[in-house]
């Protein structure tokens, strides 16, 4: 059956040829090339019930309505209107427009994009989305699209708490090996758990993206807690045809809507830069997860949005003045605060989201502007432990990425320099901040969302590094841990641990053959580093590691070590021990100056003159995210939700269950 588009422009043919005007002229009209929320319905043109429904909210849940219109050569767009299931809905100048300026390269000319602000809808069901738009010469077009409000049921008691443990990148052979470390094997039985694997229930979880089976952090993290698919690269927004990067259609985060609705806190910790995808995805709005200034400033100018509380992890670069707005030459406080990726919102979002307008400052002093706002600012460990039980903190234990727990650990041992190299030797470990973390959010009588992220668990799968990213698991399990206790001393919390993705298609092959002592002193060739060390089968047995007081191995160059390879990995060299520093980390501010320009450059030359050469399936010189399904494991109030094989999208309203309706 044709569409009713194609009998239209045969009507117009035929009006046209009567009236002796060129056919090719008239037939022309506007198109409507983008609608959001996205839906298959409106990619297809087809109304398929058995589709996947694209985009999903809980009732109340707040949402942009936008769409791309492009007009006839020499016609303009002059209004439009939206309305759900035939219903319009009301449009006030406040909270939306039409913008024919600042679109993204390659539109025609004239081309509008039109919006409704923060539009929500307590319905549950699937909803048909129309946009109907009128052009200057009187002409008008329709488009349908739909989405879909997801019911909550009553069952029982809610959960006042949800903490959110997400070890990025981490994947099921990154669990298993954290525990063949950590606790060891006898006759092929796991003498001990990891935090994680006490948990009574466990699912699996599909992590693709918007736009590609294999995603990245910020979509891979926002999915989770806003419900819906975000592009590569995005967080808390759709795609959009503008080229601002914060101007995009918004979706509310799980941290806005318990807010608004049950005025919870929100906290976010991580090892990361705090403007990292994986924290930025729970509270801030923007197609690029690079915008570090205009990051770090939407955390304290919608915290009346979010909530937060508690922001803990790296990051200082992003809240230092910056007096000369430039990065080059780096100035010398560290800072990297720009204009060029701040923001400043346009008027409808500010009115319909009630979000503040922003600015372009690089000089502004966040840290001093958070201080003014009630937090309390602690910048290491010392301070952390000291501040007692503020009503708010902010912590920031590093310029960048903070260093990770195979360096934090040997620094407080006094065996390596790499903490001081960085210039922060008194760094908390994740358990530590997840811990003040867990004690100022509980103050809050209506409760809390709580992320805690362990980074460099997908950082160092990405560079490769085996050794660091077991201690990464080793570290976040211990903050797991600390989850664990307060939901079993306050039962009305719920916990889960899950990943964003899998990073490196990291995979256990077994174990050397050879003692730590031959192992150093073999020549770096395939026949020496490979053939005769790589065990795999009855040739691996079983790794056995030293666990220090601290909860460390005591080294992880033992004899007959767990090996570990990659099937997402880009070339390297392999010498299978430990690296005594880690590769150059280019997010840091003086990462060019010395000690840290003497650091290995990238994976690709670490070890070039011990190691042999693997050479890998992908380009450059880091392993990628694989498409893997990633396992969950959940605890306390609402566990029982999360089984089976889910989506990353339904664990935001298994939260939603849990939070608004409650468990059995």
């Amino acid at each position: 059956m044709k569409s009713p588009r194609f009998a239209l422009n045969c009507v117009r043919a035929v009006v046209a040829a009567t009236l002796g005007v060129a056919a090719s002229v008239s037939v022309a009209a506007p198109t409507v090339t983008r609608l959001t929320p996205p839906s298959e319905r409106f990619a297809t043109g087809v109304n398929d019930p058995s589709a996947p429904m694209i985009a999903r909210f809980l009732p109340g849940q707040r949402f942009d309505l936008q769409a791309t219109i492009r007009p006839d050569a020499g016609a303009t767009i002059t209004g439009f209107q939206f309305a759900v299931d035939g219903v319009t809905v009301p449009v006030t100048a406040s909270t939306s427009g039409i913008v024919t300026t600042g679109l993204n390269a390659g539109l025609p000319a004239n081309t509008a994009v039109v919006s409704k602000r923060a539009y929500s809808n307590t319905v549950p069901g699937v909803h048909t989305l129309t946009v109907k738009a009128t052009q200057s010469d009187g002409q008008t077009v329709t488009a349908t699209g739909s989405f879909e409000v997801v019911g909550i049921t009553n069952q029982g008691r809610p959960a006042k708490n949800i903490i959110i443990l997400l070890g990025d990148g981490m994947g099921a052979a990154h669990r298993t090996a954290a525990r063949i470390m950590a606790k060891g094997y006898a006759q092929g039985k796991a003498k001990g758990h990891l935090a994680m694997d006490t948990f009574p229930y466990t699912g699996m979880v599909m992590t693709s993206s918007l736009d590609t089976i294999v995603t990245d952090s910020a979509p891979g993290m926002a999915n989770y807690v806003n419900g819906n698919k975000q592009a590569s690269g995005q967080e808390g927004v759709w795609p959009d045809d503008t080229a601002d990067a914060f101007d995009n259609p918004r979706m509310e985060y799980l941290s806005e809507y318990l807010h608004r609705t049950q005025g919870k806190s929100l906290g976010i910790v991580t090892t990361a830069d705090v403007f990292d995808a994986t924290p930025a995805a729970n509270a801030v709005h923007t197609s690029n997860r690079g915008n570090g200034t205009g990051i770090a400033d939407q955390y304290l100018d919608d915290r009346k949005l979010t909530g937060l509380t508690v922001l803990m992890g790296g990051g200082r670069k992003w809240f230092l003045p910056n007096a000369s707005n430039s990065v080059s030459p780096q100035p010398a406080n560290g800072s990297q605060r720009r204009a060029a990726n701040d923001y400043v919102l346009t008027s409808d979002i500010v009115s319909g989201w009630g979000a503040a307008v922003g600015a372009k400052d690089p000089e502004r002093d966040l840290i001093s502007d958070f201080s003014a706002a009630g937090y309390t600012y602690v910048s290491d460990k010392s301070a952390l432990q000291s501040a007692g039980v503020p009503d708010k903190l902010l912590g920031l234990f590093a310029y960048s990425n903070m260093n990770v727990a195979f360096d934090k650990i040997n620094g407080r041992r006094g065996v390596s320099s790499v903490v001081n190299d960085y210039g922060f030797p008194d760094q908390p470990m994740l358990e530590e901040m997840t811990d003040k973390a867990i004690k100022v959010l509980a103050k809050n009588p209506k409760g809390f969302v709580l992320t805690v992220e362990g980074a460099s668990i997908d950082k160092q799968a990405h560079l490769m590094d085996s050794d660091r990213w077991i201690e990464e698991v080793i570290e976040f399990d211990r903050a797991v841990q600390v989850a664990k206790n307060f939901a079993t001393a306050n039962p009305d919390t719920l916990v889960i641990v899950t990943a964003d993705h899998e990073t490196g298609g990291a995979s256990i092959l077994g174990a050397s053959k050879v003692t730590n002592a031959e192992l150093q002193g073999k020549a770096n060739t395939v026949a020496s580093m490979r053939n005769e060390v790589v065990g795999t089968y009855q040739d691996a047995k079983f790794p056995k590691y030293t666990i220090a007081a601290d909860g460390y191995p005591a080294t992880t160059d033992i004899d007959n070590k767990m090996l570990i390879g990659y099937g997402a990995n880009a070339d390297r060299y392999e010498a299978w021990i430990a690296n005594a520093q880690p590769t150059q980390d280019s997010q840091q501010p003086f990462v060019g100056t010395a000690p840290l320009n003497t650091y290995p450059a990238n994976p690709s030359v670490r070890n070039a003159s011990t190691g042999y050469l693997v050479t890998g399936q992908v380009s450059g010189d880091q392993a990628v995210h694989t498409a893997t399904d990633i396992p969950l494991s959940a605890f306390g109030r609402g566990a029982a939700l999360f089984t089976g094989v889910m989506d990353n999208t339904d664990v935001f309203f298994k939260f939603g269950q849990a939070a608004i309706g409650g468990v059995k």
